[in-house]
Formats: structure tokens, sequence, C-alpha cells
């Protein structure tokens, strides 16, 4: 085997090797890779050519396969037909391996399971867009229900709050009251604003710090 061989694999690279090429330095740098362009014309996949314009399940006929069954057709009867004709051609198959093992018959019936095969694989694929929709439609509905319930979660937690806000507001004394805590007496102001006193009857405080005492004592 020369040097220059190199093997190509058939299937696409991991999904962790494309992500190891978008760090935040290779896109900060603009060294991740650009997106693929759109295909407009023909491409290969897995070894097989498909057109862009091609329908997402392509038709036995398309295919190059002999179709088995109407194009106007139950899908659950014909699956239950192929399954039943799948399983006669095959007891079919071991009773020529047992009988006649040589009869050109034999490829006749490999030829006969593969094409039934083939039809079971290709009506199993129908159902795959009404499966796209029920998926998106479960993931939709789980995104709805996960929403609803952190929205009632922050609604309960908003009542939680108001509530407490509520009491307290409830709790704060009234305004009159606070009010007449605050006044000072007259007969305070009145003997401050007499002539001098003789300093041995008066109290060792100040007569604004017994204001003030007064004031904190009413408010407890």
């Amino acid at each position: 085997m020369s040097s220059e061989t190199t093997q190509v694999s058939s299937l696409p690279l991991p999904p962790l090797q494309y992500i190891n090429f978008y760090t935040d330095e290779n896109v900060r740098r603009n060294r991740a890779p650009l997106a693929p362009r759109p295909i407009h014309d023909s491409y290969q996949m897995f070894g097989h050519t498909f057109n862009a314009d091609d329908t997402i399940i392509r038709s036995l006929e398309s295919q190059g396969f002999r179709r088995l069954y109407p194009m106007h057709f139950e899908r659950r009867r014909e699956l239950k037909k192929l399954n039943h004709s799948l399983l006669a051609n095959f007891l079919d198959l071991l009773d020529l391996l047992v009988h006649c093992p040589d009869s050109p018959k034999r490829a006749e019936k490999v030829e006969d399971l593969s094409l039934l095969f083939i039809h079971i694989h290709h009506l199993l694929n129908e159902f795959r867009p009404h499966q796209a929709r029920e998926t998106l439609r479960v993931m939709m509905e789980l995104q709805k229900r996960q929403r609803v319930e952190t929205a009632m979660r922050f609604q309960k937690h908003l009542d939680k709050v108001q509530d407490i806000l509520q009491n307290a507001l409830q709790s704060l004394p009234d305004q009159n009251d606070m009010e007449s805590n605050f006044k000072v007496p007259t007969e305070i102001l009145e003997h401050m604003d007499c002539g001098p006193i003789d300093s041995a009857n008066l109290d060792p405080c100040y007569e604004l710090d017994r204001i003030m005492c007064n004031v904190v004592d009413n408010m407890r």
C-alpha cells in the first residue's frame, strides 16, 4: 500500500470534532469554518447520488423497485399483508433449502424476500413526517407546561412578597401617634426660657437630652 493512499469514511465526522473548531478564540479570529453552502444540484451521501429537488421520501418507482401494493391503500393493512407474505416466503425458502438446495428458485425467493423488506421499510419511512410532527408537538407541549409551571411559581412568590409588604405596612404605627410622640412638652420649653436657675438644683443631664430621652421612651 502506497503512502499516498488515504482512507475515506462513508460516515460524517462525529459532532465533537465539529464543535472543537468553534472555540471562542477561533470565532474571535475568524478561524472557525464557514457554514456549508446550500446545495442546488445533486450531491452524494453514503455512496448514493441524490438530487436537491427530490422529495424527502422517494417513491418506489423512482428507486427502481416494483410496487407490490396499489396507489391508494391503508398502510396498516398493507404492512400486515407484507408481514404475512414475508413469513410465507421465508418458509418456502426453508423448504427449498431442505429438498432442493441447488434449485434456481432459491435465488428468486431471496429476491422476493429482499423486495418485501424494501416495501416494509418504505412504508415505515412514510410515517417519518407524522413522527416528526408528533415529536415537535410533544416538545412544544413540554415547553408550554414548563413555562406555565414557572409562571405559577413566580406568581406564588409574588403573592408571598405582597403579603409580607402588606403585613409590614399594617405593623407600622399610626401617623398621629408618631406625631404625638415627637411633641415636646411646653412646660420644659417654658422652663428653659426662664431666667438663670440655681445650678445646685439642676439635674446633671441637659434639658435637650431629657427631651430626647422622653421621646425615645414614648416610642418604646
